[in-house]
């Protein structure tokens, strides 16, 4: 297959797919202005590098895995400069305009470590199969069932310590 074809599939790809790469970038840095230049930056890693996809078949998950790649590359970059407090950011009119529920689950799905929260965020908000998600990032099908194994058993000890928490303060 020559490279004009990958080129349409990529494009085809990636219009097929805006909304959940959006959201999958948004998951790791919870900011729309982040989210849409780790998708930018993910799109143009993706055609420097069409050559290195060898099957069409697995079109998707290899850009996935690149929005992925690209999102921890970003965190980790953003890692070493000096995050500023909330309050501080509120006393200086500078407050994010991304503003979701502080919900239960969100914020339990924000304490997990991202080897597990890839997993969850990629097999049940992006409904992807496990044997995708393994090839999205770079792991065995069963690294994969383990991993997810372990994040679900994570999210409800957590969500069952928060519930718990809530009655003994209202108590």
């Amino acid at each position: 297959m020559n490279r004009r074809r990958f080129e349409e599939l990529l494009v085809s790809c990636i219009t097929e797919h805006k909304e959940s790469t959006y959201r999958l970038a948004y998951s790791y840095v919870h900011n729309k202005e982040d989210a849409l230049d780790i998708v930018q930056e993910a799109i143009q890693k993706a055609f420097i590098s069409l050559n290195t996809l060898h099957k069409p078949a697995s079109m998707k998950s290899w850009y996935f895995r690149i929005v992925v790649t690209t999102a921890l590359d970003f965190l980790r970059k953003r890692s070493r400069v000096q995050p500023v407090d909330d309050e501080v950011l509120l006393t200086l009119g500078l407050e994010s305009e991304d503003h979701y529920h502080n919900l239960d689950l969100e914020q339990a799905l924000e304490e997990l470590p991202f080897k597990y929260k890839s997993v969850i965020m990629l097999r049940y908000f992006e409904d992807l199969k496990i044997e995708e998600v393994a090839d999205i990032l770079g792991e065995n099908v069963n690294t994969i069932k383990t991993r997810l194994y372990q994040a679900l058993k994570l999210l409800r000890v957590k969500l069952k310590d928060d519930s718990m928490e809530e009655v003994r303060q209202h108590a």
